[in-house]
């Protein structure tokens, strides 16, 4: 953490070497910013606490960024750059965009300007709920704004799309891909039809699939998709997520069928006797829906070298993985399936070269580094497909998986040596914080009610 204020500064003079420091919320529940809460709340946690006579009239985290290319590029956006707007081409009527679940964010904008709040978190309790009930009222009245309509993701069971539909205003559903490409169109002032590639962990897809590789065509008013990695089952839904293992056991039963015969040094981390349990759940299609996630293919390839099992928070293995990576040439092959107007990524064939490579004792690191090599080629074939066929050059990139710098770098430098103009996301986050303002322009540009 840098120091930002004096007393960072002052709580360091007297020879200090360490503080261990928490946001001061519980997991899952956002920051307690008054002191009696806090005391309250936290007490089990801090050994001490330090309050001010000057109260807290707003919660508000830090930002976390990394920097790439000489630029930041926003893990949250919050405090410092909070609530410095978003300049857009585009004027127009008040709206309210209400964002996504995770890494919450919401958006209000007025006139050409866009101002996208403060990170909110998680949006899966009541707490933080009414923390983002706060925050867009502390906008409204700091702005002078009265929305005019709603902008909100078609999930329906996020509790953002919820608190959107109960209010008197005219509203509009926004794909969760779609609006992650828009907001970076919004920053960069693009009407298109230009190319995305959208990868994340989870977004609710129009056919009620788990999406989150998609190849996009996109304007301002609508989408086609024209890719997206190959549907798989998500053993036992959202619990796959904490649990990798469970995606690196659908893709090996997929990819090299019945497990329970094998015995290979692949599968010394998965928990044989619970896959055991679940392939008949999958097989009988309870709670495994179908997904296109990057993020679970991430999940699973780092679940098969043995980086993360069950994870502690979002995206883990997935960083555990890159961070593992270490300097090597190849790749892994994969399959493209040519449907109806669009194409669809078969990654089996990189499962099967991956336990190859375990099999042999290649080390951990070339095949993490082989892995991120394939998934950029990946997209990289896509974008060039789709080039083909619309003869577009020009490409935004968003979603959670482009926070690894690792991965996104490959993927640039490729599609600049093929002559592609790339554009990523600097004024927001590529993951879901950045939702609200993709949204909140396709209100602006397309109306609703």
């Amino acid at each position: 953490m840098l120091p930002y204020t004096p007393l960072h500064h002052l709580l360091m003079s007297d020879g200090l070497e360490c503080l261990v420091m928490t946001s001061g919320n519980v997991s899952d529940e956002p920051i307690a910013y008054k002191d009696a809460e806090a005391l309250e709340r936290l007490r089990g946690i801090a050994d001490y606490f330090l309050v001010h006579n000057r109260a807290i009239h707003m919660r508000c985290d830090d930002s976390v960024l990394k920097p790439f290319r000489g630029a930041p590029l926003f893990i949250r956006r919050s405090r410092g750059y909070v609530p410095h707007p978003v300049k857009l081409r585009w004027g127009g009527r008040m709206v309210l965009a209400c964002g996504a679940e995770l890494k919450n964010t919401f958006c209000l904008t007025k006139g050409e300007y866009a101002f996208v709040g403060h990170h909110i978190g998680d949006l899966e309790n009541f707490e933080t709920l009414r923390s983002f009930q706060e925050g867009i009222e502390h906008f409204k009245r700091l702005f002078e704004i009265e929305p005019e309509v709603v902008a909100y993701d078609l999930h329906p069971n996020y509790l953002s799309t919820r608190y959107a539909l109960e209010l008197d205003l005219p509203k509009v559903g926004v794909q969760h891909h779609f609006a992650h490409a828009l907001s970076c169109m919004a920053e960069h002032g693009l009407e298109g039809p230009l190319l995305a590639a959208v990868m994340d962990g989870t977004g609710y897809g129009t056919d009620g699939a788990v999406w989150g590789c998609e190849f996009l065509e996109v304007t301002l008013g609508g989408y086609r998709r024209l890719g997206h990695l190959r549907y798989i089952p998500m053993p036992g839904g959202e619990r796959a997520i904490k649990e990798p293992w469970r995606m690196a056991a659908v893709y090996l039963e997929r990819a090299l069928g019945d497990l329970s015969s094998l015995m290979a040094p692949f599968l010394r981390h998965l928990p044989m006797d619970r896959w055991e349990l679940l392939r008949k759940a999958v097989r009988a299609g309870i709670n495994a829906p179908l997904c296109s996630s990057m993020g679970r293919l991430f999940d699973a390839v780092s679940s098969l070298l043995g980086v993360r099992q069950e994870v502690n928070y979002e995206g883990q293995a997935a960083i555990e993985l890159e961070q593992l990576a270490e300097e090597a040439e190849g790749r892994y092959p994969f399959s493209v399936l040519e449907g109806e107007g669009s194409f669809v990524f078969d990654p089996d064939p990189l499962i099967v070269a991956v336990a190859e490579e375990i099999q042999r004792g290649t080390p951990p690191g070339v095949i993490s580094m082989r892995f991120h090599r394939t998934v950029a080629e990946m997209v990289m074939e896509a974008l060039r497909r789709m080039r083909d066929e619309s003869g577009l050059q020009e490409v935004v990139l968003s979603g959670g998986v482009f926070q690894n710098l690792l991965l996104l770098r490959l993927i640039c430098e490729g599609l600049e040596r093929d002559g592609f103009r790339v554009y990523l996301q600097r004024q927001v986050p590529p993951n879901d914080g950045g939702i609200s303002l993709g949204q909140a322009l396709y209100a602006l540009c397309n109306g609703g009610g």
